[in-house]
């Protein structure tokens, strides 16, 4: 049974043309809305009936076109797109703004103290261990030990990196300079003290090492196993470890780029602000103000940095395994290019 709408409607795909940059901003812009992370379970679940629905031709009396597209959209932003699973509230695109810029402020704000880098290195690690597992791509297994690897690794990553950055700009420096020199095999007092700024991107710079061992560890078993790859149509051909490589590093390219602006801007500005007199005589405005400048700039960095790349990848066969390439050539000669959700 049918309605007035056509049944015509391409929702695999998204509404904006995702081979061009500002397409997939539109996209990302609806997909990443921190409004939706307040939508209920009985709203998201309607959503998943109507784009279910509509896929089997199916249409609710009444339905708009807007409203379908919108449901789609509610629909994308809570289940995975390969599993079909509703995705962990806190790891769902439209929670990332309101809890990077809640995280990340407070990284910028309490960044003096040793026990303080430590403290939200973890909270933020912890945080980028549950979005990497809930956006994982396709449909491979990760077991516990693997999760507890990628986790352990990435949080002694970022603190180790912070608090070795943070003692380059310390009265402490002199102190820790040959042990630093030591672990990264730098000649002995060629580290110089830095200017106390540069400490306000030491979040920024552990961050960015973080997210180059979260990842790859967090989807090991992509690398392993594979993940799906598709023709155009979306008929799975395979799985193949390559497309994984070139997803990661797609989306580490994108996370660290997400963090330039709201980790780089903030620093100049609050390093500017704090000599004001207002925030000299309110000094418990710091961290409401870091926290609403990180706010401001996730919320256009996210999508955008999200659009660098296509949701849908592709590469060449001839790019994939000489095996996957062989079972290609045999079950589907005609096709010369993969895609492959990259997470």
């Amino acid at each position: 049974m049918s309605g007035d709408l056509s049944l015509n409607i391409n929702i695999k795909e998204p509404r904006w043309d995702q081979g061009t940059f500002m397409g997939r901003a539109k996209h990302f812009f609806t997909v990443t809305d921190p409004r939706n992370v307040l939508l209920s379970s009985e709203t998201l679940e309607d959503a998943r009936v109507t784009v279910e629905n509509y896929r089997l031709g199916v249409v609710k009396p009444g339905l708009t076109e807007d409203q379908l597209w919108r449901a789609k959209y509610i629909y994308d932003s809570a289940f995975h797109p390969d599993t079909g699973e509703k995705m962990l509230l806190i790891g769902r695109m439209s929670a990332q703004v309101p809890m990077n810029m809640t995280i990340t402020g407070c990284m910028l704000t309490f960044y003096r103290t040793t026990p303080a880098v430590v403290f939200w290195q973890w909270v933020n690690q912890s945080f980028n261990a549950v979005v990497n597992y809930t956006n994982r791509s396709g449909d491979a297994p990760i077991t516990v030990n693997q999760l507890g690897a990628a986790y352990v690794s990435a949080t002694t990553g970022a603190v180790v990196t912070a608090l070795g950055l943070k003692s380059l700009t310390s009265d402490t420096f002199y102190m820790t300079n040959e042990l630093l020199c030591y672990l990264y095999l730098l000649p002995i007092g060629c580290l110089q003290h830095l200017p106390a700024i540069i400490g306000r991107f030491v979040p920024f710079a552990a961050v960015a090492a973080a997210n180059c061992i979260n990842i790859p560890f967090m989807r090991q078993g992509e690398l392993k196993y594979g993940i799906p790859v598709t023709d155009e149509e979306g008929n799975r051909l395979g799985e193949s470890a390559s497309a994984a490589r070139q997803a990661i590093v797609q989306v580490v390219v994108s996370r660290i780029g997400m963090a330039v602006p709201a980790m780089a801007i903030p620093p100049v500005i609050m390093n500017s602000l704090e000599k004001k007199a207002f925030m000299k005589r309110f000094p418990m405005l710091n961290a409401p103000v870091q926290v609403g400048l990180v706010g401001f700039c996730l919320v256009f960095a996210t999508p955008l940095c999200c659009a660098l790349f296509p949701q849908k990848s592709s590469m060449k066969v001839s790019s994939l395994e000489l095996e996957l390439q062989e079972s290609i050539r045999k079950s589907s000669p005609n096709t010369t290019t993969v895609y492959f959700n990259k997470g």
